[in-house]
């Protein structure tokens, strides 16, 4: 294996363990950070390992801090490290911390893998990463293991679920769900195996609105339903666009067959396509 990271945490003098899979998972989320003056933190150092191969990585400009829950971890402050203990999983830990740390660039979650330290994590610290950062939490195949009561509905897994509708009802086309929109300063969720990320640009979390250029229209219909069974609907729906004409109740029927009939006919049409998708779950 050809990474950076991976060869920064062979060299490390102290222990630490990592899954394979994730040094790639590092290297696409982090390189961009390397010889910067980042703040990085790191939940749960246990033996310290990791702490030396994110300064390796990172560069002499990044400050990096440790977080754990056993008091004996401050010992890595004798190498330069900030070392902070408390309870991930308590919201007076995190602000408290916040006004002690400032803003900081990383967040990587490798701490007790339980669903509510995951998700206290993130809830509670994501507004304190700067713009262009990034908050992980690695390790959520807890989210699929019994000793951490799971799966469940509540799994940190299924919560990130709930947060990819909640990024998509930003759209502007989904007015009915904008009250209900991810509220959080999260401009992207990536997934990697046992891995999620969340990307933090508050410009670009903003409900959406549709935009148009001044570009030249050209005479091109909108085939995008063509040879489909909403095209068939509307081909049979038109064949009786006379009614539309029939005095006094035309528009009772026009308005019946525009409101109610078509929609519910796509419905029954896409209904269809639906059984047939049943193959890619």
């Amino acid at each position: 294996m050809n990474n950076i990271i991976k060869k920064k945490f062979d060299e490390s003098a102290y222990s630490s363990t990592k899954h394979s899979s994730y040094f790639y998972a590092y290297e696409k989320l982090f390189s961009k950070y390397v010889n910067k003056k980042i703040t990085f933190i790191e939940v749960g150092v246990l033996g310290g390992g990791s702490l030396f191969m994110w300064k390796e990585y990172f560069g002499k400009e990044a400050r990096i801090i440790g977080i754990d829950n056993n008091p004996k971890a401050k010992i890595l402050e004798d190498h330069g490290f900030e070392i902070f203990i408390g309870d991930q999983a308590s919201p007076d830990f995190w602000n408290n911390l916040k006004k002690k740390i400032g803003m900081v660039d990383v967040l990587l979650d490798d701490g007790g893998h339980t669903d509510l330290q995951q998700a206290t994590t993130l809830f509670e610290f994501i507004d304190n990463i700067n713009d262009g950062g990034v908050l992980v939490v690695e390790d959520v195949h807890a989210s699929y293991l019994k000793k951490f009561a799971n799966p469940s509905k509540f799994s940190f897994i299924n919560l990130t679920f709930n947060l990819i509708d909640k990024l998509n009802f930003r759209s502007g086309a989904l007015k009915d769900f904008n009250s209900t929109c991810l509220r959080l300063p999260v401009s992207e969720i990536r997934y990697f195996e046992s891995i999620v990320a969340f990307e933090v640009d508050r410009k670009n979390s903003l409900i959406s609105h549709p935009v148009m250029n001044n570009g030249k229209m050209l005479n091109i219909k909108d085939f995008r339903h063509k040879i489909t069974e909403r095209e068939n609907i509307d081909v049979t729906i038109r064949k009786f666009k006379f009614i539309q004409n029939i005095p006094i109740i035309g528009v009772l029927l026009k308005m019946i067959m525009t409101k109610f009939l078509r929609p519910l006919l796509y419905s029954y049409a896409l209904k269809k396509d639906k059984k047939k998708i049943k193959k890619y779950y």
